[in-house]
């Protein structure tokens, strides 16, 4: 397993969110100044850009799993649902106020979640609203979607689940503490927060038993499972910690620690299928490692950017893997 060059390319500002179209043949960039960028996935050419559409800043970029469109989110309080290969924006929906920090489409590509400060607001498939959500505890830090079109979401002290057609709640995870990270295994069961006091919290939906993993020198706002839901990734620190959810752990057991990272780790990243691991650091290292079912390391592959990783997107066929970095640069490697 080796990580070889393919591409690079550059944009305006700080490369802050992306990810591949459904049909593997783009890469979706968009900037902190607010720019948009589609590359040939192959080549790296500039199918199209905008600079500064979201004025005052971008921030999130969600990919359509299955049509040619996409949604960004930024600073102006607007989001922006795109078709990939015609530069033109299909809608237009203005909040009125505030930062629009997450957005998320569902798995069937069917409902488009977006969150603004205290409030969650669920849109269908063409831009309309369908639902919002009251304001929550906090700040909505988190938004993530179940397999049965459930939405998730964080905020201080719990998580809620909501049905995606009604909006209304199906379920409360709550744990005292600022939740800062989320991610769910793919069956939709095990729920996993990164939280403000440098610990991983988990609960088991269909047991409501939670549990938490604690010793991290740094937030853990990097977490990952494998396509099984059996390995969870999680950051918080130089080395990446890897979670067994195998049998009756993570409980009483040792988790296995990758150690090759100098700085804090900033992106995690498990491909689409199988267990190969792409992680991301502060000072631009990548490393790409083959672990195992036992839980045991294989092999690696390591590279360095110009600059911190913040984002890591493997192409639909894993066969590729794609960079963004703290000084605009993306970066596009064959894996073999």
């Amino acid at each position: 397993m080796a990580l070889q060059n393919n591409w690079n390319a550059s944009v305006n500002d700080y490369a802050i969110s992306g990810g591949w179209n459904c049909d593997g043949n783009s890469l979706v960039v968009s900037d902190a100044s607010g720019g948009i960028y589609v590359f040939n996935g192959k080549s790296g050419e500039v199918i199209w850009s905008q600079k500064q559409v979201h004025a005052v800043g971008g921030l999130s970029t969600a990919m359509h799993p299955f049509k040619n469109k996409f949604v960004t989110t930024g600073q102006d309080s607007r989001i922006l649902i795109w078709d990939t290969y015609e530069n033109n924006i299909i809608k237009e929906i203005n909040l009125g106020h505030g930062w629009v920090e997450n957005v998320e489409w569902s798995q069937d590509g069917k409902w488009l979640a977006a969150s603004c400060s205290r409030t969650v607001y669920i849109y269908n498939e063409t831009g309309d609203e369908v639902w919002r959500s009251d304001d929550h505890n906090s700040t909505v830090s988190q938004i993530a979607w179940a397999a049965n079109n459930e939405l998730a979401t964080a905020c201080y002290g719990k998580v809620t689940f909501f049905d995606a057609l009604s909006g209304k709640q199906t379920q409360t995870l709550e744990w005292k503490g600022s939740l800062i990270s989320m991610v769910l295994s793919p069956n939709g069961d095990i729920v996993a927060c990164g939280s403000q006091d440098n610990s991983v919290h988990f609960w088991r939906r269909s047991t409501g038993k939670d549990s938490m993993m604690s010793g991290y020198p740094f937030k853990p706002d990097s977490l990952s499972f494998d396509e099984t839901g059996t390995f969870l990734a999680t950051g918080g620190n130089v080395d990446v910690t890897v979670w067994s959810f195998q049998g009756k752990g993570p409980e009483g057991t040792t988790p296995l620690s990758l150690e090759q990272h100098a700085e804090p780790l900033t992106s995690l990243a498990f491909s689409n299928r199988g267990l190969n691991l792409a992680s991301g650091s502060r000072d631009g290292t990548v490393v790409l490692w083959g672990l195992r079912m036992d839980n045991k390391e294989s092999d690696l592959s390591e590279t360095r950017l110009t600059d911190s990783v913040s984002n890591l997107y493997w192409h639909p066929d894993d066969k590729a893997l794609a960079a963004l970095d703290g000084q605009g640069v993306i970066t596009v490697w064959h894996v073999t």
